[in-house]
């Protein structure tokens, strides 16, 4: 199976060369370390006695978000060295800005081919490889067996969409999942999954419960959040999060914040695109509006005063700008949308939710936040309008909303612990 793939994959590679090429060009920042894509990383250089080398891989901001809290407490146990390595430019920048203190070396994951892999591995030598949530590459996990490395995947998670394809596609799939020595998943939705592909996998929860861990700001600090932002000190101005919006979403916001205000209500939206090479776009919509409003990345963090769109179209903020809303619309969740962003963040921010009906990859988190009356789930873009405004009129209920939200991310805690337990039990250094 790993020499039919190694023969495919460049064969699939070449016809869709152009389209990543262009979307490098487009996203920007691919130049810094382009030669590690290729294999030629940084030899690490001689392992130190005691400790094992973990090359732990995540692919985007998201899992590298995700993974902080576990990098320190496995640094802290004094028996580690990490080897980081993250797939996109903005990936890379914010590992470099928040983990080197923590990682030996930060850099970029090789492209999936024989060569680029082989390469790199002969560079890296690692001793135990770690791959987060969704991370299955068969030339980088053929090369883990061939090295006799244990292969463990952590926060485990399949997608509806990931989930079909393999059980359409079954022996690439056993062929994949087999080459871990352990799996740790995230939601007992995940470990069913799993299971039913023929493989172990320990609940140990979702790691983002714990990355997303500050309390809701004070009532100085919010209030000062927010008059940088443009929106003022008022308590009674509501503010609407646009959290990681996709296109289609951050026009119907904008529409409901004009119906809002035509009605007398002061309503300010923030917005964060999720991919921020979109910013253009969103900005040109924002101006279409004939509403006030600030680009965050052209004019600075302090907006002028009575901006009512703030677009922050910047990397690696939106979980402290979250602490400024009063209500959070998640994107990705409207059709033709699908699989949504994480709430998670919004919940432990203490802010009220809503999100459209296509949250398939935050089934279980969302589900928990129905129960607990944190969250609300629109069947369309109409009902979510409706909501929307409902909730922009009923500060009280906003405010319960937000509280159930924090309480239950409060007693979803702990998945770093329990996956790092999980991780060091029955290993040993060489």
């Amino acid at each position: 199976m790993s020499w039919a793939y190694r023969i495919l994959f460049p064969l699939l590679l070449i016809p869709a060369l152009p389209y990543y090429i262009w979307r490098m060009l487009r996203r920007g920042g691919y130049g810094t370390g382009f030669s590690q894509r290729l294999g030629f990383f940084p030899k690490v250089g001689t392992k130190t006695p005691g400790k094992l080398r973990y090359w732990i891989q995540a692919v985007s901001v998201g899992e590298m978000e995700a993974i902080g809290p576990l990098l320190r407490q496995l640094k802290a146990t004094g028996k580690a060295e990490i080897v980081l390595t993250t797939t996109t430019s903005t990936g890379f920048r914010l590992a470099r800005d928040r983990y080197a203190d923590v990682a030996d070396r930060i850099g970029i994951f090789p492209t999936d081919l024989w060569p680029c892999s082989a390469l790199a591995w002969s560079r890296i030598r690692p001793d135990a490889v770690i791959l987060v949530e969704g991370e299955l590459w068969p030339e980088h996990l053929a090369q883990a067996r061939a090295h006799s490395v244990p292969a463990y995947l952590i926060n485990g998670r399949i997608s509806d969409k990931s989930f079909a394809r393999h059980q359409r596609f079954s022996r690439l799939s056993a062929y994949v999942l087999g080459h871990f020595r352990k799996i740790a998943a995230g939601s007992e939705e995940d470990v069913r999954r799993f299971r039913q592909l023929g493989f172990s996998a320990t609940l140990t929860g979702n790691i983002k419960f714990d990355v997303a861990s500050d309390a809701p700001m004070s009532v100085n600090e919010r209030s000062q959040l927010r008059a940088e932002l443009g929106f003022g000190t008022d308590p009674r101005t509501m503010v609407l999060l646009g959290s990681s919006t996709w296109k289609g979403e951050e026009t119907l916001l904008i529409r409901c914040v004009r119906e809002l205000r035509a009605a007398g209500t002061d309503v300010r939206l923030l917005l964060v695109p999720r991919h921020s090479e979109r910013r253009t776009e969103v900005a040109t919509e924002a101006s279409a509006s004939g509403l006030s409003w600030h680009q965050r990345s052209t004019g600075g963090a302090v907006a002028p005063a009575d901006t009512i769109i703030h677009l922050a179209d910047t990397t690696g903020e939106l979980r402290r700008l979250t602490r400024a809303a009063d209500l959070a619309f998640c994107g990705k969740s409207l059709p033709p949308h699908e699989g949504g962003q994480t709430p998670v963040e919004c919940a432990a921010a203490g802010v009220a939710i809503l999100y459209g009906p296509r949250m398939s990859n935050f089934r279980d988190i969302c589900r928990g936040l129905e129960q607990a009356k944190a969250a609300f789930k629109a069947k369309d873009s109409s009902e979510l309008a409706a909501q929307l405004a409902r909730l922009a009129q009923d500060a009280t209920e906003r405010s319960e909303m937000g509280r159930h939200g924090e309480a239950w991310h409060q007693g979803n805690r702990g998945a770093t612990e329990r996956t790092l337990s999980w991780l060091l039990d029955g290993q040993s250094t060489r």
